[in-house]
């Protein structure tokens, strides 16, 4: 397999499960600006949605879309505790979970990212964020993770995320339980060699 990524992108989300899982795969760098690959190669041939991730499989398919790609990595070792099971409701949860961090968290971080976002308008992108970050922040006061006391997908998902936050001039030490969090999750192994990878340690 090999999975297309941008060191600090969303990306590093399935960059994460694969470590977490024990998964063989190559990674390969994206230049978004360009949509080219390390090599010259056109990244739009991989993936025409001009976006990371995507996930190439053994038989050539290309998978795209974050939350849908750590799921079928989870899916490929489920002895590693990464994903609940299919059809259960504690998969559902997760799905859930999977949802918030993307349309919540993760699209309200874009106009930030954008360079011809108006000025006055990233007070408000900010506050967005700020009122979503008070929900997880509340669910972390019960929760080591987001579905419990097991780390799974969803966290890969969040941490990569809440990474963003400190760039963008977010103080996550106004959540107490989630900068708590974010230091629980960046101290695992795993975690530690992904972010070692895309040279983000």
């Amino acid at each position: 397999m090999k999975l297309f990524i941008k060191p600090g992108a969303c990306s590093l989300s399935p960059h994460i499960v694969l470590r977490e899982a024990g998964l063989a795969c190559d990674t390969v760098t994206v230049d978004l600006a360009t949509k080219k690959l390390a090599d010259g190669g056109d990244y739009l041939a991989v993936n025409p949605k001009g976006q990371v991730p995507a996930l190439q499989l053994e038989g050539g398919e290309i998978l795209t879309e974050g939350p849908v790609i750590v799921q079928f990595l989870a899916d490929q070792r489920p002895d590693a505790g990464l994903i609940p099971p299919a059809g259960t409701l504690a998969r559902y949860r997760l799905q859930e979970w999977l949802n918030f961090v993307g349309s919540e968290l993760h699209k309200s971080f874009t106009p930030l990212f954008r360079p011809g976002t108006p000025e006055d308008y990233k007070p408000v992108a900010k506050e967005l964020i700020a009122a979503k970050l008070a929900v997880v922040d509340r669910h972390l006061g019960d929760n080591d993770y987001l579905m419990g006391e097991s780390f799974t997908v969803a966290d890969a998902y969040l941490f990569t995320i809440l990474r963003w936050a400190p760039p963008m001039g977010i103080d996550l030490g106004r959540w107490p339980n989630v900068a708590a969090y974010v230091d629980r999750v960046g101290a695992r192994p795993a975690v530690r060699t992904a972010l070692r990878e895309e040279g983000l340690a």
